[in-house]
C-alpha cells in the first residue's frame, strides 16, 4: 500500500489499483503522480498480472487535479513557460502509462470522474460505472483549454467527434445514464455490483492466454488509426502467426478440439 494509492491482487491474474484520497474525493496531488508513475512502471513488468481494474476510494473515482492541496511542484501562472510544460507533460504521462501498459485496464467508475481523472478513464481500455457515476472536463471551466491529459485524442474516438466536442467545449456534468447511452462505459450498474462485474471481466481476460490478450489489445489501440484496412490486416495477420506458434495456443487448441 502507497500514501494514495492501494495496490491488491484479489485472485492470481488480477491487480486492483484505488486511487486513496477519499476525503478530497480522490483528487490528483503531487504524491499520487510520483505514486503513479511508479506503480504503472512495477505493474507493466509484472507478468504474473494479465488484467488490472482502476477505481476508486470511496463515493468518487477521481475529481481531477487537487487545486486547493497539490503539495510540492504546483505552479503559477507567472512561473517560467518551460517549468509549466514540464508540469503538464507530469500530468499527461498518467494516462499515457495506463494507455501503454500491455494488460487490458478497466475503470470501474463508481462516482464523480472529471477533469484529470476523466483522462485516467478513457485510457483504459474497458469502461463501466454505477449509477452514481458523473463525468466532466472542468479544465474548460477554469478557463484553459478544454483538450489536456490525451482526451481531445480519446474521447471523439470512443463517443465521436460532435458528442466529445459538445462535452469539452462546455464543461457540462454527463450522467451515467448519458455516458451509457452515447458509449463511454459498456456497462451501467448499481453501486453494489460495480466491482464484482469488473473483477468478473478481469477474470475472464485473465484467465485466457496473456500474449494473445497483449497483441488484441495492441491492435486494436493501433487499428483505430490504421491507414485503412490493408495496414489494419497486416498487423492482424501477424499477430495471429506469433500466436499461432505458442505452446499456450497450441493446447487450448487441443482442449477445444476434443
Amino acid at each position: 500500500m502507497t500514501e494514495t494509492l492501494v495496490h491488491q491482487k484479489p485472485r492470481p491474474g488480477i491487480a486492483v489499483v484505488r486511487l486513496n484520497r477519499p476525503e478530497r474525493l480522490n483528487a490528483i496531488n503531487h504524491a499520487m503522480v510520483a505514486e503513479f508513475k511508479d506503480l504503472l512502471a512495477a505493474l507493466a513488468t509484472d507478468v504474473s498480472v494479465h488484467a488490472v481494474v482502476l477505481t476508486g476510494t470511496g463515493r468518487g473515482f477521481c475529481s481531477g487535479i487537487d487545486v486547493r492541496d497539490f503539495g510540492a511542484g504546483m505552479l503559477e501562472a507567472t512561473d517560467p513557460a518551460i517549468d509549466r510544460m514540464r508540469f503538464q507533460e507530469a500530468m499527461a504521462s498518467i494516462p499515457q502509462a495506463i494507455r501503454n501498459l500491455p494488460q487490458p485496464v478497466i475503470a470501474a467508475v463508481n462516482g464523480p470522474c472529471v477533469g484529470a481523472g476523466l483522462a485516467l478513464c478513457l485510457a483504459a481500455d474497458i469502461r463501466i460505472c454505477s449509477t452514481a457515476a458523473t463525468f466532466g472536463n472542468a479544465a474548460i471551466l477554469l478557463g484553459l483549454s478544454g483538450a489536456e491529459m490525451g482526451m481531445s485524442y480519446h474521447l471523439p474516438r470512443i463517443v465521436g467527434t460532435s458528442v466529445a466536442a459538445d462535452w469539452m467545449l462546455t464543461g457540462r456534468t454527463v450522467a451515467a445514464e448519458e455516458a451509457d447511452r452515447r458509449g463511454l462505459v459498456s456497462q451501467l450498474l448499481e453501486p453494489e455490483q460495480l466491482l464484482d462485474r469488473a473483477l468478473e471481466l478481469a477474470g475472464a481476460i485473465a484467465d485466457l492466454a496473456p500474449l494473445g490478450v497483449q497483441l488484441t489489445k495492441r491492435a486494436v489501440q493501433v487499428n483505430t488509426d490504421a491507414a485503412g484496412l490493408a495496414a489494419a490486416l497486416e498487423l492482424e495477420n501477424r499477430n495471429q502467426v506469433i500466436s499461432h506458434a505458442t505452446e499456450e495456443a497450441a493446447a487450448r487448441r487441443q482442449k477445444w478440439s476434443s
